[in-house]
């Protein structure tokens, strides 16, 4: 698109002055057209010096993975292919799930020259990002016109979960202050002493645990296990349905599980156990059988990076017998969800009460904190209609909490947490359940 700026406006006005003189002395007529003529070629000639969209090339240099709240680098490279500078201003795309800058600074790129432009984006959603376009303003020599284009330069980002909990997790740990995480250290019933077995050194084993007598009979680096280091199974069941699409704090109910599940999975594999996961709506969307090892987690970060809650009904039922299919060994099966209605509670309970026993349920429900709000907010002197939303949601509550006691009552452990504690008090149950012994 071509069109005329500000300034050739105002230089339009110019004969304007000759012509409404042309009124009182209408002999003056050539000077007025010469007015108009001059006028016009001025425009003509300087529309002539606007730049072609072909005198320009731009790419983008960007990274393909990136995560959620943290700043990323996004790098414009602009060549200019003609014979003359050009002035102009980018606009890079901006997808619905990122904050960019609306505009970069205007530059001027000389004849044959190029320029970088960087600029830090921040995505706010997990999934994969689409960059399909880059648009420009150039002026022209004058800058009485100006001319819009448009370039398709297609990129995808690949936007995985917030990882800061991970880190702020192995920070405290390493310092021994994981109380300021909100975790309650749990006293380990039995000892650290109690010899299991000999076996070959791995890379993610610690120097300490070597045994050098039994490296030097062997010749072969060994590592001697001990019976609270023997490996055991977590397994998260995650919701993805329309109960956990709700938001709170600025994230929605899912990233908040998303999170717990990856951070517990990271204390899980530093604790020499196996991992996994299974997210399920109306069917099972994504399976990861547990391992062990450092690289679990990267594939469990990967798995999930695109996984997103969809306005369909939960299949709590089809999930657990999902697992009961694959999961044959004890395990620790994590389902975290969010129950509002008597259909889904009724359907996590008749299928998890029978894997008491042979596998250890712990249920994990995150509180919609806006939902449940109104009881906080109730006093004497409020109005009727705020009376009854914390009625009603006094009423919810009772309910959640005798769902609940009738999952225990079953033998199943439970958990009901707002968002923003739900991480701190996952690792706390299953640091109390590693110490108890309960697997």
């Amino acid at each position: 698109m071509i069109a005329p700026t500000r300034l050739l406006c105002l230089v339009a006005l110019v004969p304007l002055v000759p012509t409404v003189v042309l009124f009182v002395f209408p002999s003056l007529w050539p000077a007025a057209l010469a007015a108009d003529a001059l006028a016009l070629a001025v425009a003509l000639a300087d529309l002539v010096s606007l730049p072609r969209r072909s005198a320009l090339q731009i790419g983008r240099e960007v990274q393909p993975i990136a995560t959620r709240g943290a700043a990323h680098s996004v790098t414009l490279m602009i060549e200019n292919h003609s014979r003359q500078a050009i002035s102009l201003m980018v606009v890079d795309d901006k997808p619905a799930s990122v904050n960019l800058p609306d505009a970069l600074p205007p530059i001027q790129i000389a004849a044959g020259g190029r320029r970088r432009l960087v600029s830090r984006v921040v995505p706010t959603e997990r999934g994969e990002v689409f960059f399909e376009k880059v648009f420009v303003r150039c002026d022209s020599r004058l800058r009485l016109w100006y001319g819009f284009w448009r370039y398709p330069v297609a990129d995808v980002v690949h936007v995985y979960p917030a990882l800061r909990q991970i880190g702020r997790y192995a920070l405290y740990a390493r310092t021994n202050r994981m109380s300021l995480l909100g975790v309650r250290q749990s006293r380990r019933i039995g000892t650290d002493n109690e010899f299991e077995r000999l076996r070959d050194y791995s890379t993610d084993d610690q120097f300490r645990a070597i045994d050098w007598r039994a490296t030097a009979r062997r010749l072969k680096l060994t590592v001697r296990d001990h019976q609270s280091n023997q490996s055991q199974r977590v397994v998260f069941a995650i919701d993805c349905g329309r109960m956990m699409i709700n938001r709170t704090a600025g994230e929605s109910l899912l990233d908040a599980a998303l999170d717990a599940a990856l951070t517990l999975a990271h204390v899980a594999l530093s604790q020499r156990d196996e991992a996994g996961l299974l997210c399920y709506d109306e069917d099972v969307c994504r399976w990861l059988p547990p391992r062990a090892g450092r690289g679990q987690l990267n594939r469990m970060i990967a798995a999930v990076h695109d996984v997103q809650p969809r306005l369909v009904e939960s299949r709590a039922d089809t999930a657990l017998l999902h697992l009961q299919e694959h999961c044959r060994k004890r395990t620790l099966l994590v389902v975290i969800t969010n129950v509002i209605d008597d259909r889904n509670a009724d359907r996590i309970r008749r299928h998890l009460a029978p894997t008491v026993g042979r596998h250890l349920p712990l249920v994990a429900l995150i509180r919609d904190e806006a939902l449940l709000a109104p009881v906080q907010a109730w006093n004497r002197r409020a109005a009727t209609a705020t009376l009854e939303r914390a009625g009603a949601a006094a009423d919810i509550l009772l309910w959640r909490r005798q769902v609940l006691a009738d999952l225990e009552a079953d033998g199943v452990l439970t958990l009901d947490a707002r968002a923003e504690d739900l991480t701190a008090d996952l690792v706390s149950r299953y640091l109390a359940i590693k110490a108890r012994r309960l697997l």
